[in-house]
């Protein structure tokens, strides 16, 4: 975990640690299994997305997947970039508990790391669902009902 923001409260080491064995459990045969999550500042957040993916704004999580050389298997998933001005203030307009907006960004980043994608209908299907039965692993609400908590 590395912070390069101000904020409080942040997800606990341990938190992170069990959001993210949620994510590898449901994939049993994927031997990647270490990232990094680092928690920034919006104008961080805004200049990665402009440069990564042309979109010039900040955004709740950003998920840059590892690419191993090839023939040197490394248990390297990626990197997780979380804004948590952002992620606060989706939780306030969504009415959600912090905690669980910042548990949902991680599986979600999570997932895109391990190439889950919500481009196409038929993907973004997919990667809810599976985001919502892991999130209801942990006692959190669907966060894409429109009545959430």
């Amino acid at each position: 975990m590395q912070v390069a923001v101000e904020f409080s409260p942040l997800p606990k080491p341990s938190q992170l640690e069990q959001w993210f064995s949620v994510v590898l459990a449901a994939h049993p045969n994927d031997q990647r299994t270490e990232m990094t999550v680092r928690f920034v500042e919006e104008d961080e957040s805004r200049t990665l997305n402009h440069t990564y993916r042309g979109k010039d704004s900040s955004t709740n999580v950003l998920s840059f997947p590892f690419e191993a050389p090839p023939g040197v298997p490394l248990p390297l998933l990626g990197d997780l970039i979380i804004s948590p001005h952002v992620v606060e203030r989706e939780a306030l307009e969504q009415h959600k508990p912090l905690i669980n907006h910042f548990a949902h960004m991680v599986i979600h980043g999570t997932l895109h790391l391990m190439g889950y994608d919500h481009i196409e209908d038929d993907e973004a299907e997919e990667m809810e669902a599976l985001e919502r039965q892991l999130l209801a692993q942990l006692d959190i609400p669907d966060p894409y009902a429109l009545d959430a908590p």
